[in-house]
Parts: structure tokens; sequence; C-alpha cells
């Protein structure tokens, strides 16, 4: 059973050190749906899907990954961020989470390694070093300095579109992720070697970001603990450094299951999240995701000493999760699979739906 003490915190505004307060502290995790249009501008679908959240009580509502560059798409239907042309859709998302009384973040990603060929006219994906089973190339120096150029042109972009602040896709593989892993990033220039120059791009971007864009603007960064080749106590340190450093507002930790071990035996004394919420942080808030399907375990969260939770699953399958848990301190998630009907109603289109049932096994009902 959820605690008062928890039930009042949830429901307190979460302030960052720029930016606006979150009314609450519930945030939407940043959520692939494939509902953009071809060219990376906002469609109705995904409209709908994300200010249906806002209005739901999430007191931040974060788009899905938004590439900040052309060939650095990730998946088809993905929302763009590479382009000017973005920006009439930013910004009507942007006003329309604002106006629901939500603050309004923008994910920005490069799928790097990860790009399917398909979706690049068959061009090489792109990442720090060369790799044989994506057919990935290295990256210039010069395209490095590009890509930071473009994560804070876009950056840019967000900030002109109204939103709040952004979120650096530093996690699960993609581009900035892969210069932080020794396994993905062999380089021998400034952008590799030691830890502190594989993490090189991410604090370069987060500097060039807060060079181009104002003083009120949140910026955060989302980051795996573990598996992607990344070795953990790099990613506390790391972790660490970005939280005092006074350069980003809010840490995002994907942990996939925030109570299960670390991988690295010599961390497994306690739980995952445990090690992230023991660092320092300064004035920079911690966020964590990972199997977070109730009011329980939302309490387990802040009891561990996180400032807010990331909800992922449990958001898709109910728009108004804030405001079920105010009214019902035991909420959980309705355990899947969902029918496809249930989750149109939800504000899923056909195609989330669709990408529901062939990406995670069990989530939807088998078609007929």
């Amino acid at each position: 059973m959820t605690t008062m003490t928890t039930m009042t915190t949830m429901f307190e505004p979460l302030t960052f050190s720029r930016g606006p307060a979150m009314p609450n502290r519930f945030m939407l995790a940043p959520l692939t749906n494939q509902q953009s249009h071809l060219d990376g501008t906002l469609s109705d679908d995904e409209f709908t899907w994300l200010t249906k959240r806002a209005e739901g009580g999430f007191g931040a509502t974060m788009t899905c990954a938004a590439h900040v560059q052309a060939a650095g798409i990730g998946f088809e239907g993905q929302l763009g961020s590479f382009s000017d042309a973005h920006i009439p859709g930013l910004t009507r998302l942007a006003a329309a989470i604002r106006q629901a009384g939500s603050v309004a973040l923008a994910q920005l990603h490069h799928a790097g390694l990860r790009t399917p060929r398909a979706l690049i006219d068959g061009a090489d994906p792109v990442g720090p070093s060369p790799d044989e089973a994506t057919g990935t190339r290295q990256l210039s120096t010069a395209e490095v300095e590009q890509v930071i150029d473009d994560f804070a042109a876009a950056a840019r972009r967000a900030e002109l579109a109204g939103f709040d602040g952004i979120e650096l896709h530093g996690a699960h593989s993609y581009l900035l992720c892969a210069f932080l892993a020794p396994t993905t990033n062999r380089r021998d220039d400034q952008y590799g070697g030691s830890a502190e120059n594989r993490a090189r791009v991410l604090v370069d971007t987060i500097a060039e970001i807060r060079r181009r864009c104002g003083d009120d603007f949140i910026v955060g960064v989302r980051l795996s603990p573990e598996r992607f080749g990344l070795v953990f106590d790099e990613m506390l340190t790391l972790a660490e450094q970005l939280m005092t450093g006074g350069e980003i507002d809010f840490l995002d930790m994907s942990l996939w299951d925030c109570f299960k071990a670390p991988v690295d035996e010599a961390y497994a004394d306690r739980p995952l999240i445990e090690h992230f919420t023991a660092l320092e942080r300064g004035t920079c808030r911690l966020g964590v995701a990972g199997k977070l399907y109730s009011a329980a375990a939302i309490e387990r969260v802040l009891a561990a000493g996180a400032d807010f939770p990331l909800l992922g699953r449990a958001a898709i399958l109910h728009h108004d999760f804030p405001r079920r848990m105010a009214t019902d301190p035991g909420f959980t998630m309705l355990p899947p699979p969902a029918t496809p009907e249930y989750l149109l109603g939800e504000g899923l289109s056909e195609r989330f739906v669709s990408y529901m049932r062939s990406s995670f096994p069990g989530f939807v009902t088998p078609a007929d």
C-alpha cells in the first residue's frame, strides 16, 4: 500500500535548477511509437498520443526520440528535429502540452549504428568506430563535431517551438551511448580512449546546447547503466559528474528494472537504483525508469531516494495513471495483454498498436 507520505510527495511540485517546475512527480518516458510522418513532421496521431498523457495528469510529457540528423533515423515513423520544417508541428505540440499544465520536453536522438540501412537509402550507418556486424562506418573527427552542432541546433529548434527543455538520448547503444562504451568506441582521437574522452561528445554537446539556448531552458540526459558494452563503474562516475557539474537539470536513468541487481557482480550487493540514488547530485534531479507498473513500485523508488519516476508501459495502458493513483493509492496497471480496442481508446493509433504487438510479444492480444 502506498503511504500517505509518498502520495503527498508524488503530487507535490518538483522544481529544477532552470525552467518551470513539474506540477507533480510523474514524467512520461520517451516512447517509440512510429506515428510521425515519413519526413519526421508531427502527425495528428502522435499529437493525440502525447497530449492525451499531458491531459491525463503527467507533470512532464516527453516526446519519443526525435532524430537530429536525417541519416540518424532509428525507426519508421520517427519524429524529426533536424529541420526547420519540423518547427510548426513541434510548436503545436509544445503549446498543447503546456496548455494541459504539463512541462513540455523533447528527447533528442541519433540512432548511430542502430540506423536501419533501409531507412537511409542503403547508406552505411555511422558510429564512433567501424562495426562489421552492422556495417557501421566510423565518423571522422569533423563529422563528430557536426553531430554536436546538430544536437545543439535541434535543441534550439525545440526552444523556438516552445518546449520547456530537452533530453539527450545517451542510452540503449544509440550514438551518444555508443561513444561511451569501449567496445563500440575504439577511436584514437580526442573522442576515444579514456573514459573521459569517450564522454567528451556528450559533455561537449551539453555545453553547446547551454551556449545556444536560454538560461531557463531545461536540459536532461538519459543514460543506460549497463549492457551495450558499458562499464558499470564508469557509468556511476559519469552520472555523478553530470549531476554535480551544474550543466544539466535532470538525469534519467533507464534501468530496465529498478530493483534488480547489477550485472557486474562487484556491485551486486544492492539493487541497481540504490547505486545511483547514493551518488552526489548537487541541484540536479534524478529520475528512474524500469518496470514501474504500480503505485507500490513508485513508492519504492521514492523511498530509495529517486526524485521522480518515468512511466512507460503503465502510461501506454493508462493515459491518466497519475489521476488514477491520486484516487486509488493502491492502483496497479492493467495486466497485459490489452485489446486493440482498449489501446485505441487510450489514444494509441492503429500503427502504434501494431508496433507494440510486433515488438513486445504479450502486450497486445493476438491478431485474429
